[in-house]
């Protein structure tokens, strides 16, 4: 039998995501924002400051995901309308993307959303310990790499 008893950080970083994620699930919803979900979140806020089509490789670096997990979320979000693709006119093997009017539609929700979610997670709680925690988190996520 198994003695150990999760870690009560591990268990609380755990239960802080998926808070945030159902806030940020009922906060598209109510916006009415289809095919989106939590973790698009990062292309939209890439993409909302491009002034042009990006590579797929420049949004991969800038997100840290593997490129099979960023060329799913373009996909299902290029599906749904919110961003297009073009090969790239310098380099076939190249993929560039960027928003469609659908897409640049929705930055001021996405604001929003953001806002919402940032007023809820931080409360009253001072910068300073703002910053503390980032720096701790930080820790964490290092060690895990």
């Amino acid at each position: 039998m198994f003695k150990r008893t999760p870690s009560p950080i591990i268990a609380q970083i755990a239960k802080i995501r998926e808070s945030a994620n159902l806030l940020l699930e009922k906060e598209l919803l109510a916006r009415d924002l289809k095919g989106i979900v939590p973790a698009h979140g990062l292309v939209f806020c890439f993409l909302f400051r491009q002034d042009e089509p990006i590579p797929i490789k420049a949004l991969v670096q800038e997100s840290g995901r593997v490129k099979s997990t960023v060329t799913g979320m373009v996909n299902t979000l290029e599906k749904h309308g919110y961003l297009y693709k073009i090969e790239c006119p310098d380099d076939a093997r190249s993929t560039l993307i960027g928003l469609t009017e659908k897409g640049k539609a929705i930055q001021q929700d996405f604001e929003d959303v953001s806002e919402t979610l940032e007023n809820k997670v931080f409360g009253s709680m001072p910068p300073e310990d703002r910053q503390r925690l980032l720096e701790l988190l930080a820790v964490i996520e290092k060690n895990l790499d």
